[in-house]
């Protein structure tokens, strides 16, 4: 009887022990997640930088395919129907091209990463150019349509690999990071246009017609950045960034192209951002596809037209750094504005031209 008066402390020391083990390993769980989040932070570092060099030549060599062929195809295609509207059709086709591969190559990304996708949208581009190749041996304007409409697969894969190199970027730098890889574009944009003249003197020394020869120079231009990507677009930087999300917050994400739609549903400022992009890329392109016919029609020489073009994307692509740099101080909305105000007076200035 005398025993059930003594109080029983076994039961509160394996509490107690029970709880120190269990803080113990909190803390150790705690400081392990740390230290794999800092070993995760210190790689992205090292890959991004190496995700940008990457990407930016590979836009480069899309860019001298994408600019020089957009007059090129202007021309080609009013040279084969004598009609302005024919000539604007073409550059329709690539824009067309370019949408309706856009969300099958997101669908690539998310399933297989950024590499195949881009590598897949840079190969249809180079079939395309050279479809539009044949179509001026054969003076076919059925095929320059579709030739064009498939180069759209090389123009939507450059707009994605800008958009790669947000991948593992810091949220505050994602701008910076975007804007360095338009950038990169510029060399080639500028590049393409002024590559009219030599390579139709190309094309014609081997018995090619002088409008061939922009889009061979396409085709080595877009299979040199898909072969690029596919080599050493490694670790895939959409791949990269989702294993670390997933290790990070302990649950594995598998995004679709859905969750888009719905995250559009409740940022209003994204779609803001899309009804910019898409008003001024009507615009713009309005304006671009028709100068190089229009410049023709005065008997304005070939490497004139591409020097034109070439200022042209200068100021497309040239200050995107500082764009990028601007968004990230100030904001989206000043940098819209500007860029609307800039937009108007260009389309101003240029519609009072040789009056």
């Amino acid at each position: 009887m005398s025993n059930s008066h003594v109080p029983d402390h076994t039961h509160g020391h394996d509490n107690g022990h029970a709880t120190a083990t269990t803080t113990a390993t909190t803390a150790t769980t705690t400081a392990t997640t740390a230290t794999a989040t800092a070993d995760n932070i210190s790689h992205a570092a090292v890959v991004q930088r190496r995700t940008i060099g990457v990407l930016s030549l590979s836009q480069v060599l899309s860019g001298v395919a994408i600019a020089g062929t957009i007059p090129a195809g202007a021309l080609l295609a009013d040279s084969i129907a004598d009609s302005d509207a024919a000539a604007g059709f073409a550059q329709t086709s690539v824009v067309t091209g370019a949408a309706l591969v856009a969300l099958p190559l997101a669908r690539i990304a998310l399933a297989k990463g950024r590499r195949s996708s881009l590598t897949t949208g840079y190969a249809i581009g180079g079939l395309g150019a050279a479809i539009v190749a044949v179509a001026a041996v054969t003076r076919s304007l059925p095929l320059v349509y579709l030739g064009s409409l498939l180069m759209g697969g090389a123009q939507a894969a450059s707009y994605q690999a800008r958009y790669a190199a947000t991948d593992l970027a810091p949220e505050h730098q994602r701008a910076r990071s975007l804007s360095w890889v338009i950038w990169a574009a510029t060399i080639g944009a500028v590049l393409g246009p002024n590559l009219l003249d030599p390579s139709g003197a190309w094309s014609q020394a081997w018995g090619l017609p002088r409008l061939a020869g922009p889009y061979l120079v396409a085709v080595t231009s877009l299979t040199g950045a898909a072969v690029l990507l596919f080599l050493l677009l490694r670790p895939d930087p959409y791949l990269l960034a989702t294993r670390h999300r997933t290790e990070r917050d302990g649950a594995e994400t598998r995004p679709k192209l859905r969750d888009g739609i719905a995250h559009l549903r409740g940022a209003p400022t994204a779609v803001v951002g899309i009804a910019t992009i898409a008003i001024g890329h009507v615009v713009m392109v309005m304006v671009m596809v028709m100068t190089p016919v229009h410049m023709a029609h005065v008997d304005v020489t070939v490497s004139l037209i591409g020097l034109v073009i070439s200022v042209h994307i200068i100021g497309m692509y040239a200050f995107s750094p500082v764009v990028g740099w601007l968004v990230d101080r100030l904001g989206c909305f000043p940098v819209i504005y500007a860029g609307l105000s800039i937009l108007v007076a260009a389309c101003v200035i240029s519609g009072f031209t040789g009056r």
